[in-house]
């Protein structure tokens, strides 16, 4: 059976941790990794009802967009709902995994999620970030330069956008010496060799660096391997905040607050004046402000988000329709996302349930 160990490995490779903000606190925040699963419940949030459902329906891992362990905890009394969410995990075996501003920043993750909910084509991130991108330079023998380039790709690097198994080669000489106590792939200690070579150039993420690396030495037939790691300021098209697209048509406000109304399912939407057709739209799931200004400059006539200010709606007035659909609204498709990673990864190995607990806190009155 899997384990939680497993679960922690397929939910990172597809939102690494490195992408998480550093205030965040994504991963594992309790439980046995070699414990074995003998079922899933996904939540927006981790609380003591949730872990009664997941007891019910034979749960022993909870799955949750939003840390509950997220500042240091002093003590474990139970005195905060964390510390008894918690201690409730621990005393019933249960382990408690979060994926939240790293599965936010992923190309496939929860702004691109909402995106399709509301119908957007062309789907991109908002504001890409840059410096997590590296180039690897290595020179190997012309036999030997498809099977280290396999090793590469199968480690993570020469993804490129929606292409994968990129590279540049040329070809050129390479001069060595071997020492006298080497055993060199070609050529003789103390000789002076030369040789053909390519180099071989791939991309890579930085957080797959060591992997990549690894994969490199071993697949490679030298025993002293040249390589260049080139760190890049490029912009990863793959990782970043929010997301921008287009409607399939426009739509006038009023029509377009009423599809966020009814795809959302929210009684409310809080939103600024605005007069002109809705047809590229951005936005970001939870609270979003911080990027106002990027959606703005990015030309959208609509920015979608969660948890804004009072006076975070004067300056956008006339420049975008801005909508405040609630925190929880605007993440709700995130059960959605975690059940399809998993029911693809490990199939009907174990139940992979969404809860029915409700976790949002907020409520309207009419």
């Amino acid at each position: 059976m899997p384990t939680v160990a497993d679960l922690a490995r397929a939910l990172e490779t597809a939102a690494p941790l490195a992408y998480q903000e550093s205030y965040d606190n994504a991963g594992l925040q309790c439980g046995d990794p070699q414990a074995e699963i003998t079922g899933v419940l996904i939540a927006l949030d981790c609380t003591p009802a949730v872990l009664d459902e997941a007891l019910s329906r034979d749960c022993n891992v909870v799955v949750a967009h939003h840390p509950v362990i997220f500042r240091p905890l002093k003590s474990l009394t139970g005195a905060t709902e964390v510390e008894r969410t918690v201690l409730k995990a621990l005393k019933n075996n249960i382990a408690i995994y979060a994926a939240h501003t790293n599965l936010d920043n992923v190309r496939h993750g929860v702004n691109r999620k909402l995106g399709e909910k509301l119908g957007l084509q062309n789907l991109r991130i908002l504001a890409p970030t840059s410096g997590n991108l590296a180039k690897l330079i290595t020179y190997v023998p012309p036999t030997y330069t498809e099977t280290v380039l396999q090793a590469l790709y199968q480690a993570g690097a020469g993804q490129i956008g929606d292409y994968s198994d990129c590279s540049f080669r040329s070809d050129g000489v390479g001069t060595f010496t071997p020492g006298s106590a080497t055993q060199p792939f070609q050529g003789q200690p103390g000789q002076p060799e030369t040789t053909a070579e390519q180099r071989l150039e791939v991309l890579l993420p930085l957080h797959q660096q060591k992997n990549v690396l690894r994969a490199l030495r071993q697949a490679h037939p030298y025993e002293e391997v040249a390589y260049e790691i080139v760190k890049l300021e490029n912009e990863n098209q793959e990782v970043g905040a929010g997301m921008l697209g287009e409607l399939p048509q426009e739509l006038t406000p009023v029509a377009f607050r009423q599809q966020l109304r009814t795809i959302l399912g929210v009684p409310v939407v809080k939103h600024t004046d605005f007069d002109r057709p809705i047809r590229r739209v951005a936005l970001c799931g939870g609270a979003g402000s911080f990027l106002l200004n990027k959606a703005r400059a990015a030309g959208a006539d609509a920015y979608v988000t969660g948890d804004l200010k009072y006076h975070e709606f004067f300056g956008p007035e006339g420049d975008l329709l801005l909508c405040d659909v609630g925190h929880f609204e605007s993440e709700q498709f995130t059960s959605e996302l975690f059940q399809e990673l998993l029911t693809s990864t490990f199939s009907s190995t174990f139940a992979v349930l969404i809860a029915e607990t409700l976790t949002n806190p907020v409520r309207y009155d009419f």
